[in-house]
């Protein structure tokens, strides 16, 4: 491989692609155990001011309102800044964007790319996330003139060729699209000084791996590598051995999981009341995002809250990205308050004053169960995530929350009782059927040229339950 042409930015003082990591710390229950770094870590910073970094950047952050670094920021940030290589853990919420972004765009400020040819890549495993942290990333990209591009299935690849063909400095991407683009011809990764994974678990446990490790083998080797994630599993020590030299490893909370401002409970219910209970519960006041195993069962449920008066929508893999965008916008703006949702919305969504999150159906895995429950209880603010347990449920759920680390509370609930409204807020539906439309932001003006083949408007959006293209999770 040529390593002729490189880049001082990218080269960090300590030996690059070594494959030593020195010893190993002991390592939570089932993680793998974590590399010690050989090379003394940069001391944490109290404030961002402290840090050599754009003052482009450190004036956005003011004007967006961010002035003390959290945890994992201060303390990975001197090091990313530096070019070491990174291993991040924390938790949903924790702050990890703008831990990896900040330093990637520090470090690509006054470099131009050429066509086809990045300087920065992020990859993450599903769309949702990949608009999540190109949407954080933007505001900060503009106020040093970088250009950055969110790469994802779903949408056209006509139209996202067209922009690496006018060149982009940073891409976002799922593995699966940016495979695609190589193998077009239209995106090249030698030029590739930094790049960061993003939820690289998630990655695995998707299938992800052989196209994350192709793709990180096109990079240049002696560029910079960061891995965050809420969950490090032994499914990544390979990426951890193989890509990461000497990193710089920080750890916000053992558990990578629990929130001291996150309240779980586990709510014993009969089967046949089952139904009636997550009624109540969607009928309460304030947004409230329910988690099911299938899209079927998505369907099913949001359908029959909007027969009952509850303002909900589904979101799932079988939907188009443009239909995920505009549920996703619609309950960021409450004029939908229940998202209903598969796990494709367990990981990177963002929703601000989202307090409640309701597990209809409890997920079989643990690492499941701390991602769903992350989407609320963000950035210091406190939230509750409730999980309905029929009795055939009991045993899974006790092995669940002893693998998550968690000990909730619980409680045996009844529809219509005063525990559960307690604990959730639940209150009797109107039981008038709602339709919801278009906000009228998003209606097209009378009169305005349509593109392409006309069809008729329909008077209300309709639940899909077309099959997921078959890349739908990237």
């Amino acid at each position: 491989m040529n390593r002729t042409r490189t880049n001082d930015r990218f080269r960090s003082s300590a030996p690059r692609r070594s494959g030593g990591h020195g010893r190993r710390s002991a390592a939570p229950r089932g993680e793998f155990e974590l590399p010690t770094t050989t090379t003394p870590a940069l001391p944490a910073v109290a404030g961002f001011a402290e840090l050599d970094m754009s003052a482009r950047l450190l004036a956005e952050l003011g004007t967006q309102g961010v002035t003390v670094p959290f945890p994992i920021q201060g303390a990975t940030l001197p090091n990313a800044l530096a070019g070491r290589d990174i291993l991040g853990r924390g938790r949903t919420g924790s702050g990890k964007t703008l831990a990896f972004g900040l330093a990637l765009l520090s470090r690509l400020a006054g470099q131009r790319a050429e066509p086809r040819l990045p300087l920065g890549l992020v990859l993450v495993p599903t769309r949702e996330l990949a608009q999540q942290v190109t949407d954080a990333l933007t505001p900060y990209a503009r106020s040093v003139k970088l250009r950055l591009t969110t790469v994802v299935g779903g949408m056209p690849i006509g139209r996202q060729a067209r922009v690496l063909r006018g060149g982009v400095e940073i891409v976002v991407a799922t593995p699966g699209r940016l495979k695609d683009l190589i193998d077009r011809g239209e995106c090249r990764l030698d030029q590739v000084g930094a790049t960061v994974l993003d939820e690289a678990d998630q990655m695995a446990d998707m299938g992800f791996m052989p196209q994350v490790t192709a793709l990180l083998d096109q990079v240049r080797p002696e560029g910079q590598r960061m891995l965050f994630s809420a969950t490090l599993d032994r499914n990544i020590d390979l990426l951890v051995r193989r890509y990461l030299t000497d990193p710089v490893v920080h750890s916000v909370d053992p558990s990578a999981g629990a929130v001291t401002t996150m309240e779980h409970h586990v709510l014993h219910v009969q089967g046949a009341d089952k139904h009636t209970a997550t009624t109540e519960i969607a009928a309460r006041d304030g947004r409230v995002l329910m988690f099911l195993d299938t899209k079927h069962a998505v369907d099913r449920l949001t359908l029959d809250l909007l027969r009952s008066g509850v303002r909900a929508a589904a979101l799932h893999g079988g939907m188009s990205q443009p239909q995920r965008t505009r549920t996703l916008r619609q309950f960021k703006t409450g004029h939908v308050t229940v998202l209903v949702a598969t796990n494709v919305a367990a990981r990177g969504i963002h929703v601000d004053n989202l307090d409640l999150v309701v597990n209809v159906d409890p997920p079989t895995d643990h690492k499941d169960y701390l991602h769903r429950g992350g989407r609320t209880a963000r950035a210091g603010e406190s939230g509750s995530v409730v999980t309905l347990v029929t009795p055939n449920q009991r045993r899974g759920v006790v092995r669940l929350m002893s693998d998550a680390g968690i000990r909730p509370q619980v409680t045996q609930v009844r529809s219509g009782e005063a525990e559960l409204r307690r604990i959730t807020g639940a209150r009797t539906p109107s039981g008038v059927p709602v339709v919801i439309t278009a906000p009228a932001a998003e209606r097209p003006r009378r009169g305005a040229p349509s593109r392409g083949r006309r069809r008729p408007a329909p008077t209300a959006r309709r639940t899909s339950v077309r099959q997921p293209p078959a890349d739908a999770a990237a």
